[in-house]
């Protein structure tokens, strides 16, 4: 079965951006969001299987871990994950660092579905964000009302020879009312796009983060070893990202780039928001003008007390608020607890009712070789955090890197990932999601499947998933629906 969009990636088509207007409107409320779901839902391919559309009804996500202790549960409660961040500081601490570049003003933006921790919400939440406080940003024309909340990255440098990789910010404070006399220009994405030098990356979720940070280096390793018959029958092989600190396995991040939540937590934090904290001290634009101290506007002229912007405050200078009577940490550990203890996603009910179904779908996800890629379950080790310890994580990921050919390559290199390499995403809360693959080009959970497919060409091999994905399309229209509606039902 190789409809028109499988033609399209045996020519090696690339896709890059979108090439949609952006459409101008302020974001609303979460209920317009779950009226937009209907664009997403009950969506259809030309002679084959059929997306059921987003799972709706309660989120079977975003409670914390069943076990915690009183004081673990009221250690967190995510509020500052929520948070909105200014420039120069309000009437609350929690309001203080934002810029000079960004991509938003809180993690919210980003991690919201189906809950705080989650990935894209609708409508698009950029739109409340790009202008706020007076700001002149314009909006990339990569974001849509109704598309994934996109960060941007550059495969190369202005020569575009030179690699570069990193996330090139898509907002600048410049107009804005506590921004000084600041005066940054945005990039310029649209000559990037045209140079083929700009790539997209949606949304990770962090459910179940505490789990996924623990599962031992030796078990995922040990599983690379597994099955090894099956998967050299059908092109798999996969590696690690390993460390290069201390030679652990990473495991967070499209790219597998990052180790830890702290790290994690860091690095966004800075990147995303513009905001200096205790694992990256120093903002990453530090252009004259553009960091306080600088003339302050309203509300009250509160800005931060030099770098790093988020820090520890202590009981002689607490402004976090106190835990018997000692001063709290900095919102960066306050992150990575929250997603610490995020429980992983519940499956949810076989779409149309019928168990059947989905019971037939997970027989065929393992008979093809599926399962070979997204490793159903690692158990966790004793913890310090009893709750976290000896717990099934039924991520569907085995948590390697894996070449996806060159019709999803980004041609960027993270650590001991290349430009066509790939973490396997997990797929545990994968009913409930919005949008898929890194990039978020896709709302069909089917078209996604077969993208995967990929063959190769002179710079990048073929995917490792096509034996997997010819397997797919050889089973009778039945069993791939059935293997879509476990899918959506995880």
């Amino acid at each position: 079965m190789i409809g028109v969009s499988r033609l399209g990636r045996l020519a090696g088509t690339v896709r890059s951006g979108r090439s949609f207007k952006p459409v101008v409107m302020v974001f609303a409320t979460v209920l317009q969001g779950v009226a937009l779901l209907a664009v997403l839902g009950a969506q259809k391919t030309t002679s084959g299987p059929i997306d059921p559309g987003v799972r709706l009804g309660p989120a079977g996500a975003g409670k914390f871990i069943e076990g915690l202790t009183a004081d673990q549960q009221g250690s967190e409660k995510g509020l500052f994950f929520g948070e909105l961040n200014r420039v120069a500081g309000g009437t609350s601490f929690k309001e203080v660092g934002l810029g000079p570049t960004f991509n938003s003003n809180a993690c919210t933006s980003c991690h919201a579905h189906p809950a705080p921790g989650g990935s894209s919400i609708l409508p698009n939440p950029l739109f409340n964000v790009s202008q706020a406080m007076g700001a002149t940003n314009v909006m990339p024309f990569f974001e849509t009302l109704t598309g994934p909340t996109v960060v941007a990255r550059f495969p190369y440098q202005s020569d575009l020879v030179t690699p570069d990789g990193s996330v090139h910010p898509m907002f600048v404070i410049t107009g804005r009312t506590d921004a000084g006399t600041c005066n940054l220009q945005q990039p310029d994405f649209a000559t990037a796009s045209a140079e083929n030098n700009l790539i997209l990356r949606q949304t990770t979720p962090t459910f179940g983060g505490g789990l996924l940070e623990i599962i031992k280096d030796s078990d995922i390793l040990a599983n690379m070893s597994a099955n090894l018959p099956q998967k050299q029958a059908l092109g798999i092989s996969g590696q690690p990202n390993i460390n290069a600190d201390d030679g652990s396995v990473n495991r967070f991040g499209w790219k597998a780039q990052i180790r830890s939540l702290f790290a994690f937590s860091g690095e966004a934090y800075n990147v995303e928001e513009g905001i200096s904290n205790e694992f990256t001290p120093n903002k990453l634009n530090e252009t004259p003008g553009c960091t306080p101290p600088f003339p302050l506007g309203p509300p009250n002229g509160q800005g931060p007390k030099g770098v790093p912007d988020d820090r520890t405050s202590y009981p002689e200078n607490s402004n976090k608020g106190t835990v018997n009577g000692v001063g709290f940490t900095s919102d960066l550990p306050r992150f990575s607890i929250f997603m610490r203890f995020l429980a992983a996603p519940v499956p949810g009910k076989c779409p149309g009712g019928i168990a059947t179904s989905c019971t037939n779908g997970r027989a065929q996800f393992n008979t093809i070789g599926c399962v070979l890629c997204h490793t159903t379950s690692f158990t966790t080790p004793s913890s310090s955090i009893a709750a976290l310890g000896n717990v099934q994580a039924n991520l569907f990921s085995d948590l390697l890197l894996h070449h996806v050919g060159p019709c999803l390559a980004d041609n960027v290199t993270q650590g001991q990932a290349g430009g066509d390499e790939f973490r396997t995403a997990p797929l545990w809360g994968v009913g409930q999601r919005n949008f898929f693959m890194h990039d978020g080009r896709t709302s069909d959970i089917v078209q996604a499947v077969q993208d995967h497919y990929c063959v190769g060409n002179s710079q990048y091999p073929a995917s490792e998933a096509n034996g997997v994905i010819d397997n797919f399309n050889a089973l009778p229209l039945s069993d791939q629906q059935d293997l879509i509606n476990f899918l959506r039902s995880l």
